[in-house]
């Protein structure tokens, strides 16, 4: 993995040893991205306290349980994208396989006694005091760096113009390692987001498109097999089931989404108003403060809120494009295409569930969903993407 160096940026100083007005890193931040996945964590805290603040069983007596915990999870995401920026997207490319081992790591953990199993899949190290990890939400991360470093190695050091085939094949293999692992906790919705990553880091990389073909043709020739040997869990079988018939077991495997479709469909233009959703504070929607959040906005915010949800994300998706296509090495642009892969289908898949146009696959929505594993790794992404921004060369 020879052919690149290990760079720390250090804007240009001034003779006075301050930073120059032209290369300060505040002035360089992309503060429509930074100002939108605020606006995006604070809407969810607000939607996580209004889910949870009646919830005794949940919250052991204390309604702001979950709201001190989301905002703690925000602060801590928020200052590991900070330490994103301040080390920078090309110093960490000279620790990715450190990164990588330390993630395979992780989630080979979770099939060992240490690993705890929420909502049917086996994907959790439970820490104590509380609090859980996730480590499938750091191995995103990693397959980004991890493709985003072979892939564009020889291309950014002007050996090539696109990566090779053995290139592709070694980068592939990296990958693969990680979701198989991850695939059999099982943590299908974190997968699907995997696969949809692979294949835009390929399309960002320049790969030949035969890549692209082969792999969504084993993507389809892998989903049947796994139906036809019965490799999913029944619960996972129930809720393929339950989206193709949505009046199938309204009581039992279609409960939820009927009530996230309730939910949302009495908000209206406008909403019931915050705190004042009859489904909310009735609990009738499972999950609501995870993986059903949008369920809130939909019935207490009404289309409004939820379509300033929609444009938020939007803005950060937009701002994400512009970074990938603004900057002049191919490393950059790999990643930040990876990271805009995840977002967005991780949100269409989130959203997409609670309205009955995807299956429920247990995503959470980005910065928005309660839960500390999901939101530091988010705000990582944008870090990434700050470094992106802020190390680009400036043109004369």
């Amino acid at each position: 993995m020879a052919g690149f160096s290990v760079q720390r940026y250090a804007p240009e100083r001034s003779a006075w040893g301050k930073l120059t007005a032209r290369d300060s890193v505040v002035r360089k931040l992309d503060w429509p991205l930074l100002g939108s996945a605020i606006a995006l964590s604070f809407i969810g805290s607000l939607l996580v306290y209004s889910a949870t603040r009646g919830r005794d069983s949940l919250t052991h007596g204390d309604p702001y349980y979950f709201l001190f915990r989301h905002a703690l999870n925000t602060g801590i995401g928020f200052a590991l994208m900070v330490g994103t920026i301040w080390l920078g997207h090309r110093t960490l490319r000279g620790a990715v396989p450190i990164l990588y081992g330390l993630s395979v790591l992780l989630v080979l953990a979770v099939l060992t006694p240490l690993g705890a199993t929420v909502n049917g899949a086996h994907a959790w190290i439970i820490i104590g005091g509380g609090f859980s990890l996730q480590p499938s939400e750091f191995t995103k991360i990693t397959i980004i760096l991890v493709m985003a470093m072979l892939l564009a190695e020889r291309v950014d050091a002007g050996d090539q113009l696109h990566p090779d085939h053995r290139t592709v094949a070694k980068a592939l293999g990296l990958a693969a390692v990680p979701m198989a692992v991850v695939m059999g906790m099982p943590d299908l919705g974190s997968v699907m987001v995997m696969v949809v990553i692979v294949l835009g880091v390929l399309l960002a990389s320049g790969a030949s498109n035969r890549w692209i073909a082969g792999l969504l043709g084993a993507g389809v020739a892998g989903a049947i097999a796994i139906w036809q040997l019965g490799l999913l869990d029944e619960y996972q079988i129930a809720r393929f089931a339950a989206f193709a018939n949505p009046a199938l077991d309204p009581a039992g495997v279609g409960y939820n989404t009927n009530q996230a479709r309730i939910a949302i469909g009495s908000g209206g233009l406008s909403g019931t108003g915050l705190f004042h959703g009859t489904q909310t504070t009735g609990q009738f929607v499972p999950e609501q403060q995870t993986d059903f959040v949008f369920t809130v906005a939909g019935e207490e915010l009404g289309f409004l809120g939820a379509g300033l949800i929609l444009v938020l994300l939007g803005v950060v998706l937009w701002r994400a494009c512009r970074i990938a296509r603004e900057t002049s090495e191919l490393y950059g642009t790999i990643v930040a295409a990876g990271i805009i892969a995840w977002f967005a289908f991780q949100a269409f898949e989130n959203i997409g569930m609670t309205l009955g146009i995807m299956p429920v696959a247990g995503l959470p929505l980005p910065f928005v969903s309660y839960g500390g594993s999901s939101m530091f790794a988010v705000w990582v992404a944008v870090g990434l993407l700050q470094s992106i921004r802020v190390q680009r060369p400036i043109s004369a």
